[in-house]
């Protein structure tokens, strides 16, 4: 009978370590894919921020209307390629509504790798030498 009792206590034990071990990893996973937010206004004719820097990582972009007088948007594209194509917008950026004047909209998460992005608003018309670096 003692040795059933060991076994079964060593068992649990075991059992309760490697679930431990599994919700440490999980919470160390969800802490490098923290969610952070980049936010940006629009006047009449321009971004207020030109440049940009930021870690590689998840951000969500809350774009803020300042008084611009009709809606706005947002689109971000990877430098280089051609911002006139659609294909080549990083869709998840894009605002899940358009944003009135005096309100704020936000994108959907968008993981961002090394490189630098090019972002611009095709309804303000802002220009488009607005640049987000991720180092």
């Amino acid at each position: 009978m003692k040795k059933v009792i060991t076994v079964f206590v060593l068992a649990v034990g075991t059992l309760f370590s490697a679930n431990a071990q599994d919700n440490m990893m999980k919470k160390d996973k969800m802490s490098k894919d923290i969610t952070r937010i980049i936010s940006l206004e629009q006047t009449t004719g321009e971004f207020t921020q030109k440049q940009i820097t930021v870690s590689e990582g998840t951000y969500v972009f809350e774009i803020s209307n300042n008084a611009v007088g009709h809606e706005v948007g947002f689109v971000l594209v990877k430098q280089g390629q051609d911002i006139s194509k659609p294909e080549n917008h990083i869709q998840t950026a894009y605002v899940t509504e358009v944003v009135k004047t005096g309100k704020k909209q936000t994108s959907k998460p968008t993981k961002l790798e090394k490189g630098t992005y090019v972002y611009f608003c095709p309804m303000n018309p802002t220009s488009t030498d607005n640049t987000l670096i991720v180092n």
